[in-house]
């Protein structure tokens, strides 16, 4: 592997950790909203990540391991999804979005979960910093060999 394929890998994971902490800001931002667009409550966004390739056949893969090129090519965003969790039901008659029995379904929004995953995705993203960090102290490095 060599030093640019290092530091395109952090970037790739960057990336994807920014899209990442950009999903949990805006489930923490509509924690409160009980009617989107289409009517429902806003429901949870999760992000999936996936191996980034160059190739998606399994001989290519074989061939790739067979000679050692595991060094990988990072990661990205192969979706968004929404949780399919049930909706928190509250007891509040006066609110407009009240049923017939004065319960209202607010979003699966879970605030402490979503500070455990900020708090994951901000590690996650330092940790790929520091690689980037460590892989361009590495080159200067070995520019100065041949002072």
């Amino acid at each position: 592997m060599g030093i640019f394929s290092a530091l395109d890998i952090s970037a790739s994971g960057l990336t994807a950790q920014r899209v990442r902490m950009d999903t949990i800001s805006q489930n923490i931002a509509n924690a409160g909203t009980t009617r989107t667009a289409d009517g429902t409550p806003y429901r949870r966004r999760e992000v999936v990540f996936e191996e980034r390739s160059d190739s998606n056949s399994f001989s290519q893969a074989l061939e790739n391991a067979s000679n050692k090129l595991n060094g990988g090519n990072g990661v990205r965003v192969s979706s968004i999804v929404e949780d399919p969790t049930e909706f928190k039901k509250v007891y509040d008659p006066g609110h407009p979005d009240a049923d017939a029995e004065g319960y209202v379904n607010m979003p699966n929004v879970d605030i402490v979960t979503e500070m455990v995953n900020m708090i994951s995705a901000t590690r996650s993203y330092e940790a790929n910093v520091t690689s980037i960090n460590a892989t361009k102290s590495m080159a200067l490095k070995a520019l100065e060999i041949g002072k």
